[in-house]
């Protein structure tokens, strides 16, 4: 189910810059990047957080237990000589990696982030994927509000002992044929944001156009290269199998996030792409009795 949390998180980035952008409004956004977010979580302001909406009791009492008292140590491998251990060490920050629980309460940790913008724009939070997106009819108060949202994400991560990443933390700004570029700097203190024209949110190659031509262009090569595997491996897998392949390799790149990037000029030619591994594996073009139904039927699409 994180793949449709995920498609949401993504529509509520995609659809309302759209949606401004058409209105000939400004639309910037920030694309947070938080340095190591679940290994910074604090217990005492997490369990006050916890409290104050409401998890009060026994299930208090056993996310409490669940993150208090762990312990862990570094063991080095020599293959030389004998191992080399730590001491154990009380854990004080984060949340388990790799476990339910662990983004669950790092979202619970953050929830209170959008709060602290107040009505200037609208968080977008997935995980430690943060994204906020302003728009404004006019560019000055565009830019005042670009900082002021940025002062304030800012503000708000020292205070709950979070730091953004710089280095890949980036501001874009969208535009269309009617939108011209505005030319902004984002600061805050010593704290400056790197202005971008694509980056990747949420597994999608995201570009300030809005065209996917970045994205299309990065899905190419991998396609190709499953195109390889399947024609390589057709002499020799039964075609079930090869349809197996098939849906791991090229269909899941495909669908992710198609709803997006789906009606893009330029995404013919990923169909094309398509369409070649699908004649491999069922000889079309060769002299073969296979029809179109045939086809459809056996993949299911």
């Amino acid at each position: 189910m994180s793949w449709i949390v995920a498609y949401l998180s993504f529509a509520q980035v995609f659809c309302p810059s759209l949606e401004a952008l058409n209105n000939k409004y400004i639309v910037g956004g920030i694309f947070c990047d938080l340095t190591k977010a679940f290994d910074c979580v604090n217990h005492t302001i997490l369990l006050s957080k916890l409290e104050f909406y409401g998890i009060t009791g026994s299930a208090y009492n056993l996310l409490k237990s669940y993150l208090n008292d762990r312990y862990q140590r570094e063991l080095i491998k020599n293959n030389n000589s004998k191992n080399y251990l730590s001491d154990w060490e009380k854990v004080k920050l984060g949340v388990p990696q790799g476990s339910v629980l662990g983004p669950l309460l790092f979202l619970l940790y953050i929830n209170d982030l959008p709060g602290s913008i107040n009505n200037l724009s609208k968080p977008t939070l997935f995980a430690n994927d943060t994204n906020i997106i302003f728009t404004h009819p006019n560019p000055s108060e565009f830019k005042v509000n670009s900082n002021i949202v940025f002062e304030k994400i800012t503000n708000w991560l020292q205070i709950n002992l979070l730091s953004l990443n710089l280095g890949k933390t980036y501001y874009m700004q969208f535009m269309s044929k009617i939108n011209h570029s505005v030319n902004i700097n984002i600061n805050h203190k010593t704290n400056r944001n790197t202005n971008v024209y694509c980056t990747n949110f949420l597994g999608l190659t995201l570009d300030s156009t809005l065209s996917w031509k970045p994205h299309i262009d990065q899905l190419i090569p991998k396609l190709n290269s499953a195109c390889y595997v399947i024609r390589s491996l057709k002499s020799i897998f039964f075609l079930g199998n090869l349809r197996m392949i098939y849906f791991s390799t090229v269909h899941s790149i495909i669908s992710y996030s198609i709803i997006f990037w789906g009606n893009s000029t330029y995404s013919n030619i990923i169909f094309k792409i398509q369409k070649r591994v699908i004649g491999i594996m069922m000889n079309v073009g060769n002299k073969c009795n296979r029809t179109v139904t045939d086809i459809r039927e056996f993949m299911k699409v």
